[in-house]
């Protein structure tokens, strides 16, 4: 296996790490998490958005290399 991640790779990986995120949040903020499993929900939570920083922090890298991708604003705004 290649050991360098494709540009389409870390795209879709970041964007889903994103939507990830945010379902994440949205599932804590509802009424729907046993009390019980609140913690370990928030430790999800946690672990997803340190896994998109870190995506994120990849992504600007891989930038700063290949001037046609678009800027992680751009990416995190765009309708795919």
């Amino acid at each position: 296996m290649n050991e360098k991640i494709s540009n389409n790779a870390m795209i879709y990986a970041t964007l889903a790490l994103n939507s990830e995120v945010d379902l994440q949040r949205e599932y804590l903020e509802s009424d729907d998490v046993p009390e019980d499993e609140r913690e370990n929900e928030e430790d999800i939570l946690a672990d997803l958005e340190q896994a998109f920083m870190e995506f994120v922090d990849l992504y600007k890298n891989r930038c700063k290399a290949d001037k046609e991708l678009p800027s992680i604003d751009e990416l995190l705004n765009s309708q795919l």
